[in-house]
């Protein structure tokens, strides 16, 4: 009579021994930058979803209604503020008081909305989400805390690598197609000239383009960097004759696998192009 309880006793003692993970809430991210700091934080319990996929810029991208049902179905929505994903103002506005928006921008910089750019911002960001999860799934307010620490730590190393590979680069001038790396240049204590279009998504006219060819020249230029959404041509045209050369920097990471390993890839990329064209081995 023993013998035949005994099975039956250990199997009820190793099902009590591991109980079932708490399953997280729905989640989404704006754009790449942030799904990845949010995909950090939820490690091990979800995958949030991401709105903005492949090579499209916030700026102007039109929402699809497969995107539109994925804010539906939202728990939290995660997005940077109006001033870069302006596509999402009126479909959040629809869903107030159905699902909880948590908007990351901070303002400063004249509203530069590229703040994730900025390692300490990103730790102060991934702080919101560790929150904000905590706030709506106590269950897994334990590993979102861990998950958040391990994460920040993350992002002190690596905020202490571009500092250390950017130095010997950082009095060398340059341009930049749109005035997007206002965080990252204060950080790191950059040279840059300024952007040469005056407003995203509008190219410069022939007289802004002179002007500019001249600033090259006697500014002595390095480099004139685009991005993956812009046409490289007009950068061509702006060093030519001129010596400065150019290069591409993706402030989105638009050819990254999405995940929690895109920003740090990211944030190192922007690195190699920077000292591959200003003139330095990384």
């Amino acid at each position: 009579m023993v013998r035949r309880l005994v099975p039956t006793i250990l199997c009820l003692c190793i099902w009590m021994a591991t109980p079932a993970r708490a399953e997280g809430p729905n989640v989404v991210a704006s754009i790449g930058p942030v799904h990845s700091l949010l995909s950090g934080v939820m490690q091990g319990i979800g995958t949030p979803e991401l709105l903005l996929r492949g090579g499209g810029s916030p700026h102007d991208y039109a929402l699809k209604p497969s995107a539109a049902r994925l804010l539906h179905k939202a728990r939290l929505v995660f997005w940077v503020g109006p001033s870069l994903e302006g596509f999402l103002v009126r479909p959040l506005a629809g869903l107030a008081g159905k699902v909880g928006v948590i908007q990351l921008s901070v303002g400063g910089h004249d509203d530069d909305p590229h703040i994730w750019l900025d390692p300490r911002i990103a730790a102060t960001i991934v702080g919101k989400m560790v929150a904000a999860l905590a706030g709506v799934d106590g269950a897994n307010r334990a590993r979102y805390e861990a998950n958040g620490r391990a994460m920040k730590a993350m992002l002190v190393a690596l905020d202490k690598e571009i500092h250390d590979r950017l130095k010997p680069v950082a009095v060398v001038p340059y341009l930049v197609f749109h005035d997007a790396y206002r965080y990252f240049e204060k950080r790191y204590d950059l040279a840059s000239q300024g952007a040469v279009a005056v407003h995203e998504g509008r190219a410069p006219g022939a007289r802004r383009i002179a002007m500019l060819r001249r600033k090259i020249i006697d500014t002595n230029i390095a480099c004139v960097f685009t991005e993956p959404q812009f046409e490289p041509a007009l950068a061509t045209t702006l060093i030519e004759g001129t010596g400065a050369r150019t290069a591409v920097l993706d402030p989105l990471g638009t050819s990254l696998k999405a995940g929690p390993e895109l920003y740090p890839a990211l944030m190192r990329g922007l690195v190699d192009q920077l000292l591959g064209c200003l003139g330095a081995n990384g």
